[in-house]
C-alpha cells in the first residue's frame, strides 16, 4: 500500500531561525489567501501558522529581554542619529 504524501503545511518540525520561520509563515499566508486548499489544508496551515507566530514571538520576547540585560532594566528609547 502506497503511502500518501502530507501536505507541506502541516509540517511540525521547528524552523532553523527565525527568519527561515518568517519565510515559512509568509508563504503560508499567500497559499492560505490563494483560496485553492481544499479545507483540511486551510485548517492545517492556520494551525502551522499559529505554531510559527509562537516562535516568532517567543525569538523576539528572547532578544527583548536579551537588550533589557545589556540596557539595563528597562528599554532605552530609539534615538535615530
Amino acid at each position: 500500500m502506497a503511502k500518501s504524501s502530507s501536505s507541506s503545511v502541516s509540517s511540525t518540525s521547528a524552523p532553523a531561525s527565525y527568519e527561515a520561520a518568517l519565510q515559512e509563515l509568509e508563504g503560508l499566508v499567500a497559499s492560505l489567501e490563494s483560496g485553492q486548499l481544499p479545507l483540511d489544508q486551510l485548517l492545517a496551515g492556520y494551525q502551522r501558522g499559529a505554531q510559527l507566530l509562537k516562535f516568532c514571538r517567543d525569538k523576539l520576547e528572547a532578544v527583548e529581554t536579551q537588550i533589557k540585560v545589556l540596557e539595563g532594566t528597562e528599554l532605552k528609547p530609539w534615538q535615530q542619529e
